[in-house]
């Protein structure tokens, strides 16, 4: 369904970068390069020795404990970084550095095995110090653990993994991050051979886990405590969805925005250990929150169960789909499947002239269509439901082939283009953008990975 309105003339914008997202990623390079560079110097200034693979090895896992470090940074879910790069982007920094971690690891572990080794060889080298020197065993233990979580992680295995089965070794990751730090203070020489050093890695991992503790527990709490979030409603939009209306106290105070997305938890015997990411299905307004769930799997199933008064503990809000990153005056916001509910909070908020494309399979499919098309005319906004199966081919091409796209929305390189639905559609959206010549900074997608 389209409606008839017309985009309102507008003078063209020049593209420009969103600040937020380039001040985001500089702070964050800029304080991993500063560390990396200080602990060289560190290390230096704590005495070369004459050993060069003992010299390595001891670099490499100074490396390692700063990654180490970093991912806890990445892990801690600060507001001020997810507002600004998202989960997904965290995820993606966070994999790659837990893989420069597991191999960081590997050579710290080799390369002071072999400086080390005597003429039985560097395994009962690794042996000897295990049972001989304070500390050793506790690094062992560490480095075992990062091993398997860093296999687990590798693609093929985890596609072969339940996320539960996953999740649950990677939170082993912590337990190794203890163990080499106190592996750390027990034998790194450069860790206490001067006041400076000591203070600044028991400051790094102060920092480090400092962030986790706010991030992770301390702001969850307070939120919970401050907004005391209920049910106040469950309303059904289909057969299998469900929209849940949250209530709470100075909900104006939350900071939440259209396009985010909290990890829900309600607290009844029978769920209050399951916590589903859901994103908002309208934009806050201060009174309550709005999310819209399709019964894809048994949480999301049992949520059309739950009772009105249900105490709900939220975490959130995250993520960086938002209007936060608009850089033109008019956008594009495509949606598929159940990635309509950001896109309908954001067609709720976002300003200019909207064109949204909304893709399903069958019409039938299309849940909260009607609140779109009210939406859409009261905004003025234009709404297309683009539907077929992957394999229609229009007369312009594939339904979100570039062809196709260019016709439906002959302006799109002067718009933002905002996509939320399943990867494989997500990714030919982007494809399809980038054929069209439409800039990278004016493509916001955000996929909900979270990082451990």
């Amino acid at each position: 369904m389209t409606t008839t309105l017309q985009p309102p003339a507008r003078p063209a914008a020049a593209g420009r970068a969103t600040p937020h997202k380039v001040l985001a990623k500089a702070g964050l390079y800029v304080f991993l390069l500063a560390n990396a560079a200080f602990v060289t110097y560190l290390f230096n200034a704590a005495g070369v020795g004459s050993n060069k693979l003992i010299n390595f090895g001891r670099l490499a896992g100074l490396y390692g404990a700063l990654a180490m470090a970093f991912q806890l940074l990445l892990v801690a879910r600060l507001p001020w970084l997810d507002r600004r790069l998202g989960m997904d982007k965290l995820t993606s920094w966070h994999r790659w550095v837990g893989f420069t971690i597991f191999f960081t690891l590997i050579g710290h572990l080799v390369f002071i095995a072999f400086g080390n080794a005597g003429a039985d060889g560097p395994i009962a080298e690794v042996v000897r110090q295990a049972t001989e020197l304070e500390g050793i065993l506790r690094a062992l233990v560490a480095w075992a653990i990062i091993m398997v979580v860093g296999a687990v992680s590798a693609r093929f295995a985890r596609r072969r993994l339940a996320y539960e089965t996953w999740h649950f070794i990677h939170l082993y990751t912590y337990i190794a991050i203890f163990l080499a730090f106190s592996h750390q203070v027990a034998v790194g020489s450069t860790f206490r051979k001067s006041a400076l050093a000591t203070g600044y890695w028991w400051g790094l991992w102060a920092f480090a886990l400092g962030s986790v503790l706010i991030g992770r527990v301390v702001l969850p709490l307070y939120r919970n405590w401050r907004h005391q979030f209920r049910v106040a409603a469950v309303v059904p939009e289909a057969h299998n969805v469900v929209s849940v209306y949250i209530e709470g106290k100075d909900l104006d105070q939350l900071g939440a925005r259209a396009g985010q997305f909290f990890l829900w938890r309600f607290v009844t015997k029978d769920r209050w250990w399951q916590a589903n990411p859901f994103s908002l299905s309208a934009a806050p307004n201060g009174k309550y929150l709005r999310l819209t769930a399709k019964a894809l799997g048994t949480g999301s199933a049992d949520i059309r169960n739950v009772k009105v008064g249900t105490r709900v503990f939220a975490e959130g809000p995250y993520g960086a789909f938002t209007t936060m990153h608009q850089t033109r005056p008019n956008a594009l916001l495509v949606a598929g499947g159940v990635g309509v509910t950001p896109v309908r909070a954001l067609l709720e908020e976002i300003k200019g002239h909207v064109v949204v494309l909304y893709r399903v399979s069958d019409p039938r499919e299309a849940v909260l269509l009607r609140e779109l098309e009210g939406l859409a005319r009261a905004k003025g906004a234009v709404l297309r439901l683009v539907t077929g199966s992957s394999k229609t081919i229009t007369a312009n091409g594939p339904l979100l082939g570039p062809e196709n796209i260019a016709a439906l929305v002959p302006d799109v390189q002067d718009r933002d283009v905002f996509i939320c639905g399943p990867g494989g559609m997500t990714d030919a959206v982007i494809t399809s953008l980038d054929e069209l010549g439409v800039p990278s900074n004016q493509i916001h997608a955000e996929r909900f990975a979270l990082a451990n």
